[in-house]
């Protein structure tokens, strides 16, 4: 079973990328990925973050089972506007996680609204993705740790585990604190296999960010001699855990 972590649907404002909706099933599809989280590109507005979920949910319903959503909207947005969508996203429209980009919205993760996005997590019981990385100083993974010591209870999953210049500190973030889960695209595979012996396959998770990577990021979990039982964890397992997705993972 394949679970894709980390795909995104629509024009992004932040980055000027259309991540177009051809470009997401091809990667989808042609390498037999069961079941694609998508997230919004960036909307610095509101209106904008509401048509671009609303987009998600037709393709959830266009493609049962296939799809899950993830909402990411402006943390910066009065409390009442963040929290109303995002309670709309999970109860109404049945996405399974937030998206809290550290780049995108200029914003530390411990910061007053990256905390506001971890208290709405909480509430309604979905895990939080942090983009780490590129977009120093705010995208630092161990900018994580005091936040996620805060809310224990929150699942966190850093996005590019901080990619390869900063992999280590995601590692050591993860290690410090076990409610935090490390995605992996972008990072190479020798870090790869080492955050599965360090940490265990059940805190590593398989995404691609763009349509045209799923191959890619495929193929280097297969060639980094992980066994069967790893792959099966890191390619789809642990994110039908994490996420808490219908679809049941194969036997073990």
């Amino acid at each position: 079973m394949i679970v894709d972590v980390h795909a995104h649907l629509g024009y992004d404002e932040v980055f000027e990328r259309d991540f177009s909706r051809e470009e997401l099933l091809a990667g989808h599809q042609a390498n037999g990925v069961d079941v694609s989280i998508v997230q919004p590109s960036t909307a610095i507005d509101l209106p904008g973050a509401r048509e671009r979920h609303d987009a998600i949910a037709a393709l959830l319903a266009e493609f049962p089972g296939q799809f899950a959503g993830m909402a990411c909207h402006n943390p910066h947005l009065d409390n009442e506007a963040y929290l109303g969508e995002a309670r709309r996203c999970v109860r109404d429209m049945g996405f399974v996680g937030l998206k809290l980009h550290t780049l995108a919205h200029a914003l530390w993760p411990a910061s007053k609204a990256g905390r506001r996005v971890f208290a709405v997590a909480r509430e309604l019981d979905v895990p939080v993705m942090i983009h780490t990385g590129s977009g120093l100083p705010w995208a630092s993974p161990a900018q994580v740790l005091p936040i996620a010591r805060e809310f224990p209870a929150v699942r966190v999953v850093l996005a590019h585990s901080g990619t390869q210049i900063l992999a280590t500190d995601a590692l050591a973030v993860a290690q410090v604190c076990h409610n935090v889960y490390l995605e992996t695209s972008w990072v190479p595979g020798h870090l790869i296999k080492a955050f599965v012996r360090a940490l265990g396959p059940e805190r590593v998770m398989f995404g691609s960010d763009q349509g045209y990577n799923v191959a890619i990021e495929l193929f280097k979990y297969r060639g980094i001699g992980l066994t069967d039982a790893e792959l099966e964890w890191v390619l789809g397992r642990t994110s039908v855990q994490v996420y808490r997705l219908r679809t049941k993972p194969g036997p073990s």
